[in-house]
């Protein structure tokens, strides 16, 4: 290649490789994002970085390494071959040219697109995909069997009032697409066969396979010793509260069928842009609709996220769902509830819960045309406020809420603030 092409070549990847970061493509791992950097740099330079390079500049290993004993460098390149292969068939998808990384190989390189075959049939899926494609056909079935009931029934019943109060009435008007959003845990495995152990964790700030690959690319010493499992949870107390919200979203057939249902660990930030979104689930499983919710709120997390703490009065409301059973005793449980709008005009509506109890308060709290006029009253502002219901219960069942709390949110702009955020890890 003569020199003028060579730099023709370098300047197209340090342009794709701009662009690529202006759109944050790869996420918040530092490790992913030097080594994406040191291989663009690399490329530009018409380099061609040799493993224990790579191991050294972007990982800090010393000149001691062995890659035949360690994998590190090739398992994150091979995590970033992915990552980019996930940009662009998603957000990048009408990229013409494309930034790839050989098989093999530690160098960049720019390529065209050629122009996508006719998707084939799938023939084979995850059990996860499976499943959420059960609920999401239960849910959607519900809404179809309710948006038949609503048309064929008198319009002063509950639910038809509660459709015409606020949120539910901006939602239902709306054009937008609406996402029921479900919140999902995602479980991944620890295998140290030295040690004999072989179990399953849940961390908070891990919530799908990608923020997984993420932390391992920070973390390269731990890959080998934590797996992606494709495993995946529901809390109980979420079944229970579809129960109140699915009707809520079916005026008329023509609105269910704008209704589709999404887990919280599947939610991206351009889902986010181009639907309203209607979360049922945990505090703790926000996803991330997680900063948004609480840049504006005038409550924070405490310890954990069975603590909500209000900022102007700075009483903690600590739910008690989270200890050992305790038989028959009551015990009490918070439930959240939210509304506000998304970062291009539509619509986010959350109903949470610090655990099950205050979960399904929060649910049939926004299904009662009675406590959404009186939600209402209080806070004076139909798209923009919070509440927080104080609920005992035994077991799982609620004995009785109350509202104790109800404002408008503040006035930070959740989308572009940057607030000093920080949540409970596990």
């Amino acid at each position: 290649m003569s020199e003028a092409a060579r730099e023709q070549a370098g300047d197209e990847i340090a342009e794709l490789a701009a662009r690529l970061r202006a759109r944050q493509a790869l996420g918040r791992s530092d490790g992913q994002n030097r080594l994406f950097d040191f291989l663009a740099e690399c490329a530009v330079a018409g380099a061609r970085p040799k493993e224990f390079e790579v191991a050294a500049a972007v990982f800090g290993r010393s000149s001691a390494f062995d890659g035949s004993q360690d994998a590190s460098v090739r398992v994150a390149v091979h995590r970033l071959r992915r990552k980019l292969d996930d940009f662009y068939a998603g957000p990048g998808r009408d990229e013409t040219v494309r930034l790839t990384i050989p098989k093999g190989e530690y160098r960049m390189v720019a390529e065209p697109r050629a122009a996508e075959p006719p998707a084939a049939p799938i023939v084979a899926r995850s059990m996860r995909a499976y499943v959420i494609a059960g609920i999401a056909a239960l849910i959607l079935l519900n809404l179809a069997a309710w948006a038949a009931f609503w048309m064929t029934h008198g319009a002063e019943r509950p639910l038809a009032r509660a459709q015409r109060a606020a949120p539910w009435s901006a939602v239902l008007k709306s054009p937008t697409p609406t996402l029921l959003v479900i919140g999902d845990y995602y479980i991944f495995g620890e295998i140290d066969e030295a040690a004999g152990v072989d179990r399953l964790i849940r961390q908070y700030s891990i919530n799908s396979a990608s923020d997984l690959d993420d932390w391992l690319m920070d973390n390269p010493k731990a890959m080998g010793r934590y797996r992606d499992l494709d495993l995946y949870y529901l809390p109980v107390g979420a079944a229970f509260a579809l129960r109140s919200v699915a009707p809520l979203l079916s005026a008329g057939a023509a609105h269910a069928d704008n209704v589709r249902v999404v887990m919280a660990s599947d939610l991206t930030p351009e889902m986010l842009k181009r639907n309203n979104i209607v979360y049922v689930g945990y505090l703790s499983g926000l996803g991330v609709l997680r900063n948004p919710v609480f840049a504006a709120s005038r409550f924070s997390v405490g310890e954990t996220y069975d603590e909500l703490v209000d900022g102007p009065t700075r009483h903690i409301y600590r739910s008690q769902e989270g200890g050992p059973s305790q038989g028959d005793a009551s015990r009490r449980d918070y439930g959240y509830v939210a509304a506000f709008q998304g970062p291009s005009g539509n619509h986010i509506v959350v109903i949470a819960g610090a655990r099950d109890t205050g979960l399904q308060q929060a649910a049939e709290a926004m299904a009662n045309p009675q406590t959404l006029k009186a939600l209402a009253q209080t806070v004076k502002t139909k798209d923009n406020f919070e509440g927080l219901y104080e609920v005992d219960g035994i077991g799982r069942s609620s004995l009785g809420g109350r509202l104790v709390v109800a404002a408008p949110r503040t006035k930070v702009d959740p989308w572009t603030a940057q607030p000093n955020l920080s949540f409970p890890q596990g």
